[in-house]
């Protein structure tokens, strides 16, 4: 009996960035309102502006590009033929611009464009012959080749949980590799909806700002560092056989570690300041980090899974208590006030749920079937 194909992991990923792109597309969440005057079928059409600037052209050929690949791969890997494919690879997109562009008419501080839903389109065309290419030049074949050899048949999951681990540094993070502090702001937006309601009272314990946190020990911040890292290699872990392609994939991830923190705060402080992320307690936490990913190369994959599931419940605890600095402060405002805010949506919620999402496929893992020849 043959066995079954490998799900594809460009499907996940598709479906996480058409969301995040309505989150980016629609931000901010406040203020919304009808255009006085107008209909809907007079909205349907979209405005010309005239006045593009070089890095809205940029941004929205660049933003759908990644959407147009994701959406071709996770066709063509369906059994969809390449003509089919590539028209909906554009046309999907283009769909999703136009009905964000639609909207952005209620949205305050956001002018809707017919330049941007071209440019949209036209990054997704950009995107699905791209993947085209990538085909025709057998780099497809090569990568679903080193797959069967690297993981095991399901793990499309944890493969985009894993492409999407570096997104999420590039976030701000109150601690190097921190991911998951999403506490204050969901207590933020619970105190927002609940304003005025008469039964708000019973949960004002909840709702009330915490007290400043005292600034983190050095040994603390180290084993938060640490479990930053290790995560991303248990999720990796619990899809690939124990040996030394774990011990790569360690090395990998604190590669990518390094990359991602420092991209963030280049983007943040500029190029001068790469390395200000490094803290006295960040080389060690790294190398604590390493060293417990080493060891757990030769775990089953159910130790695996029930490990990686400590490790991110520890991460997201410790980075609960991290204070923010004013740094941090400075640098959350950079992105949601200036130029990032396109961009702000993707890395935000990316940092913020990856290690929740992580757990959740984690969970799953430790009561599914194990294939058969696989420890």
């Amino acid at each position: 009996m043959a066995s079954p194909r490998h799900r594809s992991s460009a499907t996940p990923l598709a479906c996480a960035y058409a969301l995040l792109v309505l989150y980016a597309s629609l931000y901010p969440f406040t203020g919304w309102r009808w255009p006085p005057g107008q209909t809907l079928a007079t909205l349907a059409i979209l405005p010309r502006t005239n006045w593009l600037l070089s890095f809205d052209i940029t941004s929205n050929l660049l933003g759908y590009l990644p959407l147009g690949v994701l959406v071709m791969l996770a066709l063509r890997r369906s059994g969809v033929r390449a003509g089919p494919a590539t028209l909906l690879a554009v046309a999907l997109p283009a769909a999703l611009s136009y009905a964000t562009e639609l909207l952005q008419h209620c949205v305050p501080g956001r002018v809707p464009a017919v330049e941007d839903w071209l440019m949209n389109t036209a990054g997704a065309l950009g995107g699905a012959l791209l993947a085209l290419l990538l085909h025709a030049l057998g780099v497809v074949d090569v990568w679903h080749a080193l797959r069967s050899r690297w993981f095991v048949r399901d793990s499309a999951g944890a493969l985009a949980l894993l492409a999407l681990w570096p997104v999420g540094l590039l976030f701000p993070a109150p601690v190097p590799l921190g991911l998951g502090q999403v506490g204050e702001r969901l207590r933020e937006w619970l105190a927002s909806g609940l304003a005025g309601v008469p039964w708000a009272a019973a949960v004002e314990v909840l709702l009330a700002t915490p007290p400043v946190a005292a600034p983190l020990r050095p040994l603390t911040e180290a084993l938060i560092v640490a479990l930053g890292l290790l995560a991303p290699c248990m999720v990796a872990y619990a899809v690939m056989p124990a040996g030394w392609r774990r011990v790569a994939i360690a090395v990998g991830a604190l590669a990518l570690g390094l990359g991602g923190m420092t991209l963030s705060t280049v983007l943040n402080f500029g190029p001068g300041h790469a390395g200000g992320w490094l803290a006295p307690s960040t080389l060690p936490g790294l190398g604590l980090g390493l060293l417990l990913a080493l060891l757990a190369a030769a775990l089953p994959r159910h130790v695996v899974a029930g490990a990686g599931l400590v490790a991110l419940t520890g991460l997201v605890v410790g980075v609960a208590q991290a204070p923010a600095d004013p740094y941090f402060a400075q640098s959350l405002q950079a992105w949601e006030q200036g130029r990032f805010v396109r961009f702000h949506g993707l890395a935000q919620w990316v940092g913020w749920l990856w290690p929740y999402a992580a757990m959740a496929w984690l969970f799953s893992r430790l009561g599914g079937r194990r294939d058969p020849g696989r420890p």
